[in-house]
């Protein structure tokens, strides 16, 4: 099972609130220790005045001790939460001299450490704070340790107290974050959700453009190229129905044609007249399946046909050659010299093999078609200013300056030819052109007879 996704919101919620709460976190550790360290001082600095009074009651240290007086022990904390005090004093050895509770400890324990020693301690099952204090007496007299101790309720009422002036406004404060996070991330989406329903109710069959104008300044790169896309699926599928108006509109006449002509040769009972229909039709079927041919070219090499992946790096000098040889027994039938003229050297080129084959077959097809009997074709290839130049050069009729440009529009025909095609010869050569980048010029041949093809394609390092 795939990992949900997660959506833009909750992933900006994410990386907002999880160091917010990270930070609350260690604001709140750090919080409880500087409690805990604060609110001990002033307790410590009370029960070690609490030692020292008791200390000048028994007058340790003075050589002359009293250590059979009842000290008077100050009750420590609040009615209701008092804590209870203990003291015991012992020798060197650790042994209790006099006290209500043995918190004797020899006085190595203090390793060597002089003045007021505190440490936290358990007496009854209760958690203490002890305080530990050594008192020499005159040379030649014993030392006394005086430890005293309390139970820690007043103390941790106290930091829990001032630990929660701490967390629960902390607290506060990082649920009113979270509150304006989540309004201002509501808020900042909002021309995202707008731009969600623009799409959503949209009709399927409209592409135009979506409105950048509103959307914030980093969502504007992935709208500009949503629109691009949009634009290019535009013209596919303008494209398209281009190519299926175009087919249903060329096709209609020959199929029709082909219909009635069938019909006939079904009623002829003559078989001369019956073989002549059946030629009729066979010549017709020719003529449909060669239009048919010509729309799928056209249809590949338009945009959106194919992309250019299809390219691989070729010599246009070889690939002219052999399209060239292939159309040889065409000009022979009709009495024509149809010759090629190459370079010695390679003429690279990246593009698609089977696209320019079909180009180059479309020109030298309508050079002999054009051509008189006896008329010269010449194809040739050169390599010049870095790029592959094509030329396709005839001496038949040529074409008019006012034809010329329109020759390369779908089923554009100049009347009078007496020829008969499908018109879409030289429209499938300027999209493998403009497919490939090449540009078309088409003028007169030699002496100003006939027609020259000019197709100039790009830096083949390009």
């Amino acid at each position: 099972m795939e990992d949900e996704v997660l959506s833009l919101h909750d992933r900006l919620m994410n990386w907002l609130l999880t160091p917010l709460f990270l930070l609350w976190l260690f604001s709140t550790v750090a919080g409880y220790v500087a409690t805990l360290n604060y609110a001990s001082q002033p307790y410590d600095r009370a029960l070690l005045e609490r030692a020292q009074s008791l200390a000048a009651q028994m007058k340790l240290g003075s050589g002359r001790e009293r250590l059979d007086v009842t000290p008077t022990l100050p009750a420590g904390g609040a009615p209701g939460e008092q804590d209870r005090m203990y003291y015991s004093v012992s020798n060197e050895e650790g042994r209790m001299l006099v006290g209500n509770a043995d918190l004797a400890r020899p006085i190595s324990y203090r390793g060597g450490k002089t003045g007021p020693l505190f440490s936290n301690t358990e007496h009854g099952g209760e958690k203490t704070r002890m305080v530990s204090l050594v008192y020499p007496g005159p040379p030649g007299s014993p030392s006394f340790q005086l430890h005293m101790s309390e139970t820690t309720h007043q103390r941790q009422a106290s930091i829990r107290g001032i630990f929660a002036n701490i967390v629960i406004p902390q607290l506060l404060l990082i649920v009113i974050a979270v509150g304006a996070v989540w309004y201002a991330l509501k808020q900042g989406l909002e021309p995202l959700e707008r731009l969600r329903q623009d799409v959503t109710l949209r009709h399927r069959d409209d592409l135009s453009r979506l409105d950048e104008t509103q959307a914030p300044a980093e969502v504007r790169p992935l709208i500009n190229a949503v629109n691009d896309l949009l634009e290019r699926l535009k013209q596919v599928m303008l494209a398209q129905q281009r190519f299926v108006a175009d087919a249903a509109h060329q096709l209609r006449t020959p199929f029709a044609g082909l219909k009635t002509q069938t019909e006939l040769a079904l009623r002829e009972t003559e078989p001369e007249r019956k073989q002549y229909a059946l030629q009729q039709i066979l010549t017709s079927a020719k003529r449909g399946n060669h239009l048919v041919n010509q729309l799928l070219a056209l249809a590949r090499n338009e945009p959106g046909g194919q992309g250019a992946e299809t390219f691989a790096p070729l010599d246009l000098n070889r690939l002219a050659q052999e399209c060239t040889v292939n159309w040889v027994p065409m000009a022979l039938e009709k009495g024509m010299d149809l010759g090629f003229e190459g370079i010695s050297q390679v003429a690279p080129l990246r593009g698609d093999a089977a696209s320019l084959t079909e180009m180059l077959g479309n020109l030298i097809d309508n050079a002999i078609r054009y051509t008189q009997a006896g008329g010269q074709v010449t194809v040739s290839v050169d390599y010049e200013h870095g790029g592959a130049v094509l030329r396709v050069v005839d001496n038949g009729p040529g074409i008019a300056p006012p034809h010329r440009e329109r020759v390369f529009e779908r089923f554009y025909r100049v009347l009078g030819s007496g020829q008969s095609g499908s018109g879409i010869g030289l429209a499938i050569v300027a999209e493998v052109a403009k497919r490939h980048g090449a540009t078309i010029t088409l003028n007169a041949g030699p002496h100003d007879k006939g027609t020259l093809v000019t197709i100039r394609f790009p830096h083949h390092g390009t």
